[in-house]
């Protein structure tokens, strides 16, 4: 790879002259942090502001995805804002702000607002809510929930529903989270509201939901006492009075200009435009940063290298606006929050009709990346940036707006027509910068402007399509004016030219206009199937869509008469303010002391407050160098030369470290349980991400710039990507799984109807918060390492690490206190790390630190099996089933992985909750050349079920009957078959129960029949209904797996320490241990804490996974209780049963007993014979139903949930809290699954695209259900489940019942279909993405806007 790109080489007598214009500046940074204040003399003009505060120990701030997409690094800076003259309070992503961005300002971080002891009450409401989970986002949520409190005194519901849009969590469903944001709200914070007990809200009685009608909006007569806050019991009271005060002395802060840095890279901060034009005068190739939001991007992951850069955010006569009779003029460098005000003001201003092109920009603002992105995001950075899907440039194109150059030496007004001139390059002198822009008012009379914009996921994403659409017509409605101006349709923001040609002059209202637009469009915008960024037929779609939409509105709000006249296109999509209910009463009957009781997650507060560790965040060790992986760039090549003598003599590199460093040949082989993989690539690479060796230095920053430095020569060859071509060529793994029952043949020829189909479904990222980390301490004595490690799986960390580094496993400790989430992905592709990082250790003798980058976590961990199914069914005339045949296939990647094991679980899930009397289905592993996909939550149980419930629905409308009565028809049950096709009898079964339950508790049967009624009535808007059940077998499919141990020792004072093999990822494992102790004890919870999970407490242990966790260690704890309490029970006889355990222990310990005992446990009964179909595969099975409801806008794609109702039965719960923060999290990942989450490959480079929060989406919180209700099954007996408490796993189970919201849009899509007479069977794979929504219709835009793949044409991008 090249050393970097580095901008055009300036002749030395510029640098001379800069050195000359900025002579005088001052070189110290001044700000406050956390209320105190910092001066540096020599600050690195490399870093961060995220690197600064992780480098002086706050490391509450994390790293998520160094790309301002995911939140984890929010914090808030504190500035006197020069547009509005206020005090603002930003939240920022500390990923991407300059250092130089903050002097003069005050930033404020997690660990500044609040602590353990003493926590703010956004962080106690958000840790008592259970809205920390894992806790690596937790921080940076807490900070956006800050931001808003500190900015607005009575925030209403929707500030709060659209503070968090910067910020992702993928545990909680978010659900939580909201809650406890939600109680600051003005509604429901206020102590008038009738919900909190008062007479009733002024915004209840005026009856306006946000927040128009509040007493304390500033009303001259209302009185000015401040709002009587309500506080939910047990929570701290809010006082905003209490709050970090702006320091006094930054309200007299001199902001002097800045200039420094080093020979590699130097900073200027101008505060006068005057001095920025002398800067650009005497270097015009300076880098000009306002936000940093896509610098550091070009910085991070393309290794743009900018010596000289310029921050401009500090300089007050870019920061002003101002309302001129014709047009608003802004500065080039407001930011796009204060822009979304002087919008909302000019509206006002002008009137609403004169205002539509403020309302436009105000539209695309509201949608525009993360309000963390708004707070210093400028227009003048996206106009310079000229980025062909950005989402304000069409607007200033359409409304003619015109641009405000200045240099030294002139001012230039360029219209924003010509400015953009080619991808990436604009009409802007090399000598000027962007001082304002003039945005011209509409016409009082005739003129109509609007906006569109179409993404993967509503909040912070970028547009796929946009426009802004603007036409002027004449009294007789003839055209005067048009601007048609797309993004995402070429190379750059362009004007659709034949269709404004076409349109100049023509008679607006007249039908053939429309008709000769769209014509025109289709041969403005002729994409060829190949086109660079894929969707060929879905971008076409939506221009044509979004002029059909924009010609309807005109045309209503013209009030005419036209026959042909469309309001139903009129208008999108809107969320109401989300809302959901759980049951709290599900565990009565069965609470004990402590367990069964709702409890927060026992880190919650320390995750709140920034407290908690993870792997990362262990101080240095002293000699410590950091290693970053060089990966392979091909697909499929033999690796020529490596050559690593460049990299090591750059500054601060170390050494180079690859297979010859490994202890012997065998050693660099890995892999569970075939071992099939190596840590670092000899002759070849097999795939994109595979590693050849790791670079050691001593920062993070030389390493990284020295890893690219590495010369590699390859020499390509053939590469498979997706399953069918490994199928065509017949490329399998060793691996072949079948389950056969009864005889299928003699059912098909003897059924009424049989039908087949193939069921497909794509991968999923885990996309957990904090990505593969590991710190390596070798020691000095007999070789012993000690690993740190974020993993689910010490053991077998600890087993491939002495093997890499030629010692016996009791030489090497694992150790792990708690992951930032890991949903499988840490269970064996965290071992490809740590043994690296081992290796680099062992070769230098020193520690090595290592924690993944989030695109370079993602092209090496895995990902979900995509899977590809040929099924093929037998069904009676009655409904019943009669016989299953499939083959199924997962794709696998380049190395053997768990790929066995999940297409094992696929096979043993493929009937859903559905009895066969006859069943064949075969299992292969495709070996494709992409990364090794591994575990994922579900591990190939989702994928089984996602196959059942697409024949159902599939053979259901070949039927003519409900999907609804289908189910019912064919549910296991008491009266016909309990018993599976592998021959496992299905006890304490209560699917059919929940089926009826969650359709009387949701109003199925009636929402079912207004759904008819409002798609008859609606062309474009459709909604969907659909309920899916569930079954999920738990326990290891390997046998072995299935045991656990546990270590528990009482104290002196009374205190207990747990130690079991379990980890803690966020799922709430070590709360629920600590649960069952503390009960099993009799102690108070208080007493019982779990320090970390270690090789060297707890040998041997399964890795934590398959829902089994709690039953196996739980069991195993309880087990050691059991013996402690064995010895303590003649104390306790003697002492009477009011004695403390610290007076119980204090006795034992001087009688001499011991007060540590190991526990341990393995399930019973279990021990599945693949082939012979014997043995019992799982001890019991998890069961849930979930109804979801759907609206989508079929000229779109986009849509939203309405609703879901999710009932688990998860048997008498331990923590019903915890539980509950399981199910919403899995539902939500898995509608993610089933909708946005799309993994694509480039195609022409074998790579993967979709490897960060910019291209891939996960659902942030305005996708969730609108209405999201969750309850638990209560009120029946589970005679046969013998686990810890009679509790099920909650895991995996709930994160299919996501494929309900899947199943509604399919039932939505069938009613848009069938408006347009198309009653074909509809073939939908999953992801449903609005791609996939929008070519499923059937309507005659989409018809024109197909396109069709020339001769040999392929798709720019791939789904494997």
């Amino acid at each position: 790879m090249a050393p970097g790109i580095v901008e055009p080489a300036v002749p030395e007598d510029s640098t001379r002259s800069l050195s000359e214009v900025t002579g005088a500046y001052d070189d110290t940074l001044r700000f406050y942090l956390n209320g105190t204040k910092v001066v540096l003399d020599d600050a690195d003009p490399e870093i961060t502001l995220l690197e600064y505060l992780r480098g002086i120990g706050l490391t509450g701030t994390k790293l998520g995805c160094a790309e301002g997409g995911c939140g984890a690094c929010t914090v808030v800076v504190s500035q006197f804002n020069p547009t509005t003259k206020q005090i603002y309070h930003a939240s920022v992503n500390a990923c991407l702000a300059p250092l130089v961005s903050v002097d003069g300002k005050h930033v404020i971080t997690v660990e500044g607002i609040g602590n353990v002891k003493r926590p703010h009450p956004a962080q106690e409401r958000i840790a008592k809510s259970n809205g920390s989970q894992c806790g690596f986002c937790t921080p940076g949520i807490v900070m956006s929930l800050y931001a808003l409190l500190r900015n607005t005194d009575s925030p209403t519901e929707h500030d709060v529903e659209e503070a968090f849009d910067g910020n992702l969590c993928r545990c909680t469903g978010y659900r939580p989270i909201l809650d406890a944001a939600q109680s600051f709200s003005v509604k429901t914070g206020c102590g008038k509201a009738k919900a909190n007990g008062g007479g009733g809200c002024c915004m209840e009685k005026n009856g306006d939901a946000n927040g128009g009608g509040c007493c304390k909006n500033g009303e001259e007569n209302g009185d000015s006492q401040p709002i009587k806050r309500f506080t939910p019991p047990g929570f701290i009271e809010y006082k905003p009075d209490t709050e970090l005060i702006f320091p006094p002395q930054l309200r007299k802060h001199d902001f002097r200009p800045l200039a420094f840095g080093n020979k590699k890279k130097r900073w200027y901060r101008p505060v006068t435009l005057q001095q920025l034009l002398e800067i650009k005068s005497v270097y015009p190739s300076a880098k000009i940063i306002a936000g940093s939001t896509e610098t550091q991007i070009e910085i991070k992951f393309k290794a743009m290298n900018y010596s000289a850069s310029v921050f401009v955010g500090d300089i007050p006569e870019l920061r002003t606006f101002n309302f001129n009779d014709e047009y608003l003029e802004i500065g080039g460098n407001v930011v796009l929050t204060d822009l979304e005000k002087i919008c909302t003001n000019a509206i006002e201003h002008y009137g609403s009709v004169r205002g539509q092109p403020f309302a436009a920009i105000l539209k695309q603002i509201r949608y525009f990346a993360g309000r963390q992105i708004r707070n210093v995001g400028t227009p003048a950075g996206n106009l310079a940036t000229a980025s062909p899907i950005s989402d304000l440039n069409p607007v200033f194109v359409a409304s003619n707006a015109t641009l405000v150059a200045k240099s030294l030496k002139e001012t230039t007004e360029i219209p924003m027509s010509t400015f953009f001139k080619g991808y990436r390059s604009t009409a802007l002198p090399p000598y000027a910068i962007i001082a304002s822009l003039r945005i011209p008012v509409a016409k009082e009379k005739g003129e109509f402007m609007r906006a569109y914009k179409q993404a993967k996921r509503k909040d912070d994403d970028i547009a796929i399509v946009n426009a802004a659409l603007r036409v002027s017509l004449d009294e007789s409605h003839t055209v005067e004016s048009v601007d048609l101006v797309y993004g995402g349709m070429a190379p750059i923001t362009i004007q659709a030219k034949k269709a404004m040609a076409y349109l100049q002059g023509k008679k607006f209202t007249d039908l053939k206009t429309l008709e000769g637009v769209m014509s025109a469009l289709e041969e403005d915008f002729d994409l060829r199937f190949g086109v660079p960024g894929g969707m060929a037929t879905y971008r076409k779609s939506l221009a044509l869509s979004f002029f059909y939409k924009f010609y309807h509105e005109v045309l209503t709000e013209l009030h005419t008469e036209e026959s042909h006249l469309d309001t139903q296109a009129v208008g999108e999509i809107e969320r109401d303010i989300s809302s959901g209910e759980k049951d709290h009463t599900a565990s009565a009957a069965y609470t004990q002391k402590i367990l069964g009781s709702e409890r927060p997650h026992v880190a919650a507060m320390k995750q709140c407050t920034g407290e908690a560790q993870y792997t990362d965040d262990i101080p240095l060790q002293r000699n410590e160098l950091y290693g970053v992986l060089v990966l392979s760039t091909k697909a499929h090549a033999k690796l020529v030369s490596v050559n690593a003598e460049a990299a090591l003599e750059l500054p601060g590199v170390v050494a180079w470290v690859d297979h010859t460093d490994v202890a012997s040949p065998e050693a660099n082989w890995w892999g569970a349980p075939a071992c099939d993989e190596v840590f670092f690539a000899v002759d070849e690479v097999f795939t994109a991400g595979q590693p050849i060796g790791m670079i050691l230095a001593d920062t993070a920053k030389r390493a990284e710039q020295a890893s690219r430095a590495v010369k590699i020569e390859y020499e390509d060859l053939p590469a498979i990507f997706t399953i069918e071509e490994a199928i065509e060529k017949e490329s399998y793994f060793n691996h072949f799984r079948y389950i056969k029952k009864g005889d299928t043949e003699a059912a098909f020829a003897s059924a009424d109807h049989v039908f087949s189909g193939i069921a497909r479904m794509g991968g999923q990222e885990h996309f957990y918060l904090e990505t593969q980390a590991c710190l390596a301490i070798p020691k000095p004595e007999d070789g012993e390492m000690e690993i740190f490690s974020g993993t689910q799986n010490p053991a077998e960390t600890q087993a491939y690490v002495s093997k890499v580094i030629g010692v016996d496993a009791n030489k090497v400790v694992t150790r792990i206190k708690r992951m930032g989430g890991g949903f499988g992905g840490k269970e064996t592709r965290s071992v490809q790390l740590a043994g690296i990082v081992a290796c680099a250790a062992n070769k230098v003798r020193r520690p090595v630190r290592c924690m993944l980058n989030r695109d370079e976590d993602i092209i090496t961990s895995g990902q979900r099996h995509p899977f590809l199914a040929h099924w093929k069914v037998a069904v009676n005339n009655d409904g019943k089933l009669q016989a299953l045949d499939a083959d199924v296939f997962c794709n696998g990647g380049w190395s053997q992985d768990l790929s066995g094991a999940v297409v094992e679980r696929s096979l043993s899930h493929i009937d859903g909750v559905y009895s066969f009397p006859n069943i064949h289905v075969r299992g292969r592993v495709a070996k494709t050349n992409t990364v090794s996909n591994t575990a994922f939550r579900g591990f190939g149980g989702p994928q089984g079920l996602f196959i059942a419930e697409t024949y159902m629905t599939e053979i259901a409308d070949q039927l003519n009957i409900p999907v609804e009565r289908l189910r019912e028809i064919n549910f296991y049950k008491p009266e016909g078959n309990m018993i599976t096709h592998f021959n496992q009898e299905l006890k304490d079964w209560y699917v059919p129960l929940m089926y009826q339950q969650v359709q009387d508790e949701s109003h199925y049967a009636q929402r079912r029949h207004e759904i008819e009624e409002f798609n008859k009535a609606h062309k474009w808007n459709k909604r969907g209904l659909a309920i899916i059940p569930t079954k999920f077998g738990i326990s290891f499919t390997a046998l072995f797996l299935n045991q656990a141990g546990a270590l528990v020792h009482i104290y002196h004072d009374g205190s207990v320490l747990v130690a079991h093999g379990g980890t803690e990822m966020g799922q709430g494992l070590h709360t629920k241990m600590c649960m069952i102790a503390a009960e099993a004890l009799q102690v108070p919870l208080s007493a019982v804490f779990i320090s970390e999970t270690a090789t060297n407490t707890v040998a041997n242990a399964s890795s934590t996974a398959a829902s089994a966790s709690s039953d196996l260690n739980g069991y195993a704890i309880f087990n050691a209780c059991q013996e402690l309490n064995a010895r303590l029970q003649p104390y306790r006889d003697r002492m009477g049963p009011n004695a403390t355990m610290k007076d119980l222990a204090h006795t034992a310990y001087f009688d001499r007993v011991n007060l540590s005992a190991q526990g341990f446990y393995k399930t019973p009964d279990i021990g599945y014979v693949w082939g012979a179909n014997t043995g019992q595969m799982f001890f019991y099975f998890t069961q849930g139903v979930a109804a979801a409801e759907v609206e989508i806008d079929t000229l779109t794609g986009d849509w939203t949930c309405r609703r879901a109702d999710i009932k688990m039965d998860v048997g008498r719960s331990i923590n019903p809290a915890i539980d509950y923060g399981q199910i919403e999290g899995a539902f939500v990942q898995g509608q993610g699954l089933f909708t946005t989450e799309e993994s694509l490959w480039h195609r022409a480079s074998g790579q993967i695209f979709t490897k960060g929060p910019g291209a891939y989406k996960i659902p942030g919180f305005r996708d969730i259900p609108q209405v999201f209700n969750v309850s638990l099954l209560k009120d029946v007996e589970w005679e046969n489940l013998r686990t810890i408490q009679r509790s099920r796993g909650v895991g995996e189970p709930p994160l299919f019942m996501g494929s309900s919201v899947f199943f509604a849009i399919r039932d939505a899509l069938k009613s848009a279909r069938a408006q347009f007479d198309e009653h074909s069977i509809l073939h939908l794979q999953s992801p449903a993405t609005p791609e996939r929504i929008r070519i499923s219709c059937a309507d005659p835009i989409l018809k024109r806007a197909w396109v069709e793949p020339r001769d040999g044409e392929k798709s720019f991008f791939v789904a494997i």
